[in-house]
């Protein structure tokens, strides 16, 4: 998986019409498809008497990515997969988009749906904020007392997230470091201790 990728900050709800069918669409960030189905469910109960909640998922980025859909009753591939395909040239990951429609009375046939739903993903994408998703692994190192400033320093600087600090005759960090910049972050290590410090892998982040 790619180590940093943009996904949505943040919940977001768009709300579009098409002859008089509403399309509210709301996207959520989802690291996880359970997590994605659980957004879907929270929806379903938000508004049960909508009349479809058509929902794409994309969970990961890149080459390592899950994907999930369904037209939920709308006419085979009129829905689900256009909202799909608007995720895929979004240029996000960890994406969750629920589309719940409101039939308005007028039929809009496979063409108007297609653009209808179309029209819906990217309205509520285009209102999303985007963050970066920084791939971390937790790791332990050990060191004199005599340097603890300057690897603080260090690791703050190579954006590492300090966890735990353990205060015997050495001192022993645990902290989380983006995994694009591990070789960057032993070398500094081991050059403030002079060859002493050994990161020891704990395990990968989220």
């Amino acid at each position: 998986m790619t180590d940093r990728y943009p996904i949505p900050r943040e919940r977001v709800r768009v709300e579009t019409r098409a002859s008089n069918s509403r399309f509210i669409a709301t996207i959520a960030p989802a690291a996880t498809m359970p997590e994605a189905q659980a957004f879907l469910r929270e929806i379903r109960a938000e508004m049960p008497d909508a009349t479809h909640h058509v929902y794409a998922f994309r969970v990961g980025y890149g080459a390592s990515v899950s994907e999930a859909m369904s037209d939920d009753g709308e006419p085979s591939g009129t829905s689900g997969p256009p909202a799909l395909a608007v995720l895929r040239g979004a240029d996000i990951g960890n994406v969750a988009l629920v589309i719940t429609r409101y039939f308005g009375g007028t039929k809009l046939g496979t063409g108007g749906l297609v653009h209808a739903y179309t029209e819906a993903a990217k309205a509520a994408l285009a209102a999303v904020e985007r963050v970066e998703k920084v791939q971390r692994v937790k790791l332990r190192v050990r060191f004199a007392y005599a340097v603890l400033e300057r690897a603080r320093r260090a690791l703050v600087e190579h954006e590492c997230l300090i966890e735990d600090e353990q205060f015997e005759a050495d001192v022993t960090t645990t902290f989380s470091a983006p995994v694009d910049r591990l070789v960057e972050i032993e070398r500094v290590l081991v050059n403030l201790t002079a060859g002493a410090a050994r990161l020891e892998r704990l395990h990968e982040g989220p």
